[in-house]
């Protein structure tokens, strides 16, 4: 028989191969981080290429490992999203931190389901989702979080667990009963808040008509009386209010709602308080910035995500709990085959939430808070707070750009405004200035829309961006205005 024909000599052969093909894997990753900075932020991917990544037919037979590393070093990194450049300020994409990319081996090598037992993956996560409440001033009780695939998970979570709390307070079990028949909850939510919360009020069965979309101040937060105004009416038509979620951070601008002022709301009315720190809760450790988070230590949940400012290589989301009590009402379900007569009294991670296979997330968020320190992450949150406050400077003293949003955190919210006594077509030019910017290759840009008008947003998370690279951001944009006018159709006669 030949080793074709033997199980257990290919199994050989392939361990074998393992350790010069985990050496090249590597380097590979290794000399890319090396790179990133040296070459376009993000280029389109040529036809050839596009056609093998969507349409390679399944092998019949196994490949080499080191074909297949070929293939990553010449078929995948040179396509990234652009998130590990220096340039990149689009969405909230970190660059990874390389801590967190020398130990993904390691945590896959192990492969364990973080559900529960007692092993490395689920201990450590237990220390992980303490640091991360004490970087953010947050109290933890034991088992007051768990890591999730992100802030969209988080939120699923808080909310299911605000869900339940709500209906046995009300004298029902939302688990048993479900929500037919019942009065509507209602859920609040500012107009500056992530859409992963209509999502989440969509998937639990509350309907969008229960979420309520509280206007916001001039400086893009919650207005306060107007939450309060719009519980008085839900109170009054009989409806149940359930949640407020708050920000601290948005997406668009960097604001910090009224933390302090909407916990008063949700205690005088029994409602859940949540609070959305995926991007910006970490931004408490930006110096002089704890005043603007007065109130976050008093929700009841708090999402925030570590691989966003922290780096920590995607998925690794956080979901934290004044009282972990509610939480495991909403989602334990051990059968008789997941008992475990040695565990602890908090039970096991998947009482917390929906997940029931649990990746070790904990690995890559440990090396990375390990690697910076508290005051290595407030070094680079501030780094961070410094480059939008920067950038902000230099679009208030350019005369073709315009500031649109007070700095918060790390967002700088302007759009390219050539003639200032001029509005008209402003909308249609800023509205294709970030392709056009992305295209050139330089810098990484996303569009918005803020107060009613489209608006460009630089988002600063990478340690190794500098005012130089702002520099090159702003010139990169006017000359994308230029070919958009070198483009642009001939305006109609009459």
């Amino acid at each position: 028989m030949t080793s074709h024909d033997d199980p257990s000599a290919a199994g050989t052969a392939a361990q074998g191969d393992l350790g010069p093909a985990g050496r090249a894997a590597a380097d590979l990753a290794t000399d890319h981080l090396a790179g990133v900075g040296d070459g376009p932020v993000w280029r389109p991917v040529p036809d050839a290429d596009r056609e093998w990544l969507v349409g390679q037919e399944l092998p019949a037979a196994g490949r080499p490992l080191d074909a297949i590393l070929d293939d990553v070093r010449t078929r995948v990194l040179p396509y990234p999203m652009g998130n590990g450049h220096p340039r990149f300020f689009g969405w909230v994409n970190s660059a990874p931190s390389p801590a967190g990319v020398l130990v993904a081996a390691p945590a896959a090598a192990l492969n364990p389901s973080c559900a529960g037992g007692e092993h490395a993956g689920v201990l450590l996560e237990r220390t992980v989702v303490r640091w991360l409440a004490a970087l953010t001033g947050y109290p933890h009780p034991p088992g007051g979080g768990l890591l999730t695939s992100g802030a969209s998970m988080a939120t699923v979570v808080a909310l299911a667990a605000a869900r339940q709390r709500a209906a046995r307070l009300d004298g029902w079990d939302v688990r048993e009963d479900g929500l037919y028949g019942r009065r509507p909850m209602t859920v609040y939510m500012s107009a500056e808040g992530h859409g992963c919360l209509r999502k989440a009020v969509e998937l639990l069965g509350l309907g969008r008509r229960s979420l309520r979309v509280v206007p916001v101040d001039a400086g893009f937060r919650m207005d306060v009386a107007a939450l309060r105004e719009a519980v008085a009416r839900d109170i009054q038509a009989g409806a149940l209010p359930l949640c407020v979620a708050a920000s601290a951070g948005t997406v668009n601008t960097g604001a910090v709602d009224p933390l302090g002022d909407v916990a008063d709301v949700a205690a005088e009315h029994g409602m859940w308080f949540h609070v959305d720190g995926a991007y910006g809760a970490l931004g408490v450790l930006a110096p002089r910035a704890a005043s603007r988070y007065a109130g976050m230590e008093r929700a009841d949940s708090l999402a925030l995500d570590p691989h966003k400012w922290l780096g920590v290589p995607v998925d690794c989301g956080c979901v934290l709990f004044r009282d972990p009590g509610p939480v495991r009402d909403a989602f334990s379900l051990v059968p008789a085959y997941l008992r475990d007569d040695d565990a602890d009294g908090l039970g096991w991670l998947a009482e917390y939430g929906p997940e029931q296979t649990r990746p070790f997330r904990a690995l890559r968020a440990w090396a990375t808070i390990s690697h910076l320190g508290r005051e290595g992450i407030a070094d680079l949150v501030g780094h961070c707070s410094r480059l939008a406050r920067t950038l902000a400077a230099m679009v208030d003293a350019a005369g073709d750009f315009e500031r649109l949003a007070p700095v918060t955190t790390s967002v700088t919210a302007f759009r390219y405004r050539p003639a200032p006594d001029r509005d008209d077509g402003l909308d249609v030019l800023n509205r294709a200035l970030p392709g056009l910017v992305r295209r050139r290759g330089r810098a990484f840009l996303t569009g918005t829309r803020i107060g009613g008008v489209e608006a460009l947003r630089a988002c600063f998370l990478n340690r190794e961006t500098t005012t130089d690279d702002l520099a090159v951001l702003l010139d990169e944009i006017r000359a994308a205005a230029g070919e958009a006018g070198r483009t642009a159709p001939a305006e109609p006669n009459g």
